[in-house]
């Protein structure tokens, strides 16, 4: 019984032994980690100051793999996908963002996040002509910042994108709208420049689709239509360029300031000719 005893008290001293020197062991693990991570964070930081934002990248993620439950992990994404959209490496960026939202949504950059993620696909419009989805796509993201984080400067910034992705939307309208309008399809034509006054009313694009319904209405000889727009047009926008180009349409025989402009340079051309 004795000898048992004493078999169980050994037992029991070897266990505490053993555990202790397991958290002697696992905390000199972690401290090792954690110094791996920010040697690796600021590599990154570094080669990310030279340009080389494929290498610093990926020293940013591997900061966040060496220790995920550091509050280094969050800041490595958001570098990481800094980094590749400073290059213009935007899907890339983007999956990283996407990655950090899903990970972390309650993180105190997380309005830092979805405003870098607008920006990746807004970088990725090119004019009114191509693919409309990464406008779509940035118009969202940059709403969803003035909704959720009305207070921020990247809601101020967000105002002032969006004020631009409405001018291309618009300009989309009307390129559209004279394409139709050339073809003689008429009512396609007129519904594209009725969508810029009620959807983009504050855009620079206003003037011309009130013009532009005039022209439309004026060829298919619903005159009382012309006229009510080309009032609307007159009252707002007088000394608009497209209001002359408007009362031409009225009036045949009116040179706008545009048509003197041409005659100038008509003029000129002729003058220079002389002297060749």
């Amino acid at each position: 019984m004795k000898n048992l005893f004493n078999f169980l008290i050994i037992l029991i001293l070897l266990n505490s032994c053993s555990s202790k020197e397991e958290k002697k062991v696992s905390s000199i693990s972690v401290g090792e980690l954690e110094n791996q991570m920010i040697d690796a964070y600021k590599e990154g930081m570094r080669e990310l100051e030279k340009g080389d934002v494929i290498y610093a990248s990926r020293k940013f993620n591997e900061a966040e793999l060496l220790y995920p439950q550091s509050e280094w992990a969050s800041k490595s994404i958001l570098m990481a996908a800094y980094a590749f959209y400073s290059q213009n490496y935007y899907e890339r960026s983007i999956l990283e963002l996407e990655r950090f939202i899903s990970k972390y949504p309650k993180h105190k950059n997380i309005d830092y996040a979805y405003f870098l993620l607008a920006m990746n696909y807004y970088e990725n419009i090119v004019d009114e002509k191509k693919d409309l989805q990464p406008l779509l796509l940035s118009k969202e993201k940059f709403e969803y910042i003035i909704n959720n984080f009305p207070s921020t400067d990247f809601a101020q910034d967000s105002k002032y994108k969006l004020g631009l992705i409405q001018d291309v939307l618009a300009s989309k309208e009307m390129h559209i709208g004279k394409y139709y309008l050339k073809r003689k399809k008429w009512v396609a034509a007129i519904n594209r420049f009725k969508t810029i006054l009620t959807d983009y009313e504050t855009t620079v694009y206003v003037e011309e689709a009130l013009h532009r319904l005039v022209e439309t209405y004026y060829k298919i000889g619903l005159i009382e239509e012309a006229e009510k727009y080309a009032s609307v047009l007159g009252y707002n926008y007088q000394s608009s360029e497209w209001y002359e180009q408007t009362y031409r349409i009225f009036n045949k025989k009116y040179v706008t300031s545009l048509d003197v402009k041409k005659d100038k340079k008509s003029i000129l051309k002729k003058f220079k000719n002389i002297f060749k």
